[in-house]
């Protein structure tokens, strides 16, 4: 497979204009749409209102809620009048007085209460929780919030499928990178247009905030972080409705893993100027070093707010735009937020781009932070044997 300039360039024409009418077609979609009812009418009920009133409006935001969430199952399509879904299960997991292991489907779309040797489980906004008998119910506080105690899940979920997916497919991708390269000095196929990507990592975020000596220790792990991310924000943007980078727990424990690898990076000089800042009175010091502890946290916390908040409100919106539609539902409105909803969609293929890029590259620059040599006695030293300027 050859990669042209026009042929790329095709491509990706193609791939901006198909994206956002797919989000049409987007299973989440219908699957919310069918369960909005049954949430607000939970809701209202524990507000002490029996039947409360179900408009459009609520189940618009009743889809875009559940579309920011993950699932223990993949819908592509339901019947709203039938209450049918179809698609696949993916496996449960719950640790509870031991390993239980079962198909999400005994669930019914949590409409169903599962027994599991002896244990009764409950499905409430895909969270799972423990019930006492087969008869019970959830038990729901002024709030509407679940009472009853809370299962430790490592259910394979939607999230996890795509991220095990995004795993596999780099594997693929860069050990047919690393083969090509074994034919010759050029890549072929698919490696042509990894190249300029992982050369443009190297060139422009690596080496100018690691320095050329100590980038290459690196490397691998700042181009894992950013195709990871990359893949994942494109693949939020199909209509498979799996939004990831739009979990806060995911983009937390990336920023964990930059946290880990810039403080076991760290030399001497790094920690110096935390705990015991050169050239500053003693006082100064003292007061500094809660600060610059306080500092080494709230790196991994712009990391995680950053990445989850630029995502999440790029499917907010594109969802919302989307609902006003039929909330309007005249010849002005559909054209209308249809033209805003592509253009929105546009954006966020280059937001997929750019937020992949401002983690790695702050990632990159927190090492270099930790990694960098001072040099402040042979700079003193250097200004003391100057001679002086008399004017």
């Amino acid at each position: 497979m050859v990669l042209t300039g026009k042929s790329i360039k095709n491509t990706l024409t193609a791939l901006v204009a198909v994206i956002p009418s797919l989000f049409f077609a987007n299973p989440a979609a219908d699957t919310t749409l069918v369960h909005a009812e049954t949430a607000v009418h939970a809701e209202g009920e524990a507000h002490g209102h029996e039947h409360a009133p179900v408009d459009k409006k609520s189940k618009i935001k009743a889809f875009i809620d559940h579309h920011l969430k993950d699932s223990h199952d993949f819908v592509f399509f339901s019947d709203e009048a039938e209450g049918k879904h179809y698609g696949f299960p993916l496996p449960v997991i719950i640790l509870d007085n031991g390993l239980h292991v079962f198909s999400s489907s005994k669930f019914h779309h949590g409409e169903e209460i599962v027994e599991a040797d002896g244990n009764y489980y409950a499905l409430h906004h895909e969270k799972i929780y423990k019930l006492d008998s087969a008869q019970a119910e959830l038990s729901l506080d002024e709030h509407g919030h679940p009472t009853n105690p809370q299962v430790l899940d490592f259910s394979i979920t939607k999230n996890v499928v795509a991220m095990l997916f995004t795993a596999a497919l780099m594997f693929f991708m860069f050990v047919g990178l690393a083969k090509s390269y074994k034919k010759g000095p050029l890549p072929t196929g698919m490696g042509r247009a990894l190249e300029p990507l992982i050369i443009f990592i190297r060139d422009e975020v690596a080496i100018p905030n690691i320095g050329e000596k100590k980038y290459r220790k690196y490397m691998g792990y700042l181009l894992t972080v950013f195709f990871f991310i990359l893949i994942l924000n494109l693949i939020g943007l199909t209509p498979v409705g799996i939004n990831v980078t739009g979990n806060i727990a995911i983009t937390l424990c990336l920023a964990l893993f930059t946290f880990l690898v810039t403080q076991f990076s760290a030399n001497k000089d790094y920690w110096k100027h935390i705990f015991w800042m050169p050239d500053v009175p003693v006082i100064m010091k003292i007061i500094l070093i809660p600060i610059e502890i306080l500092g080494t946290l709230t790196k991994p916390f712009a990391l995680t707010i950053r990445l989850y908040a630029n995502i999440s409100a790029g499917h907010i919106v594109v969802m919302s735009l989307l609902g006003l539609i039929f909330v309007f539902k005249n010849w002005i409105a559909g054209p209308s937020f249809f033209g805003l909803t592509l253009f929105i969609s546009v954006i966020e293929i280059l937001v997929a781009f750019l937020q992949a890029f401002v983690f790695t590259m702050l990632s990159s620059l927190f090492i270099g932070m930790a990694v960098q040599d001072h040099h402040h006695e042979e700079d003193h030293d250097a200004h003391t044997d100057e001679e002086p300027i008399i004017i």
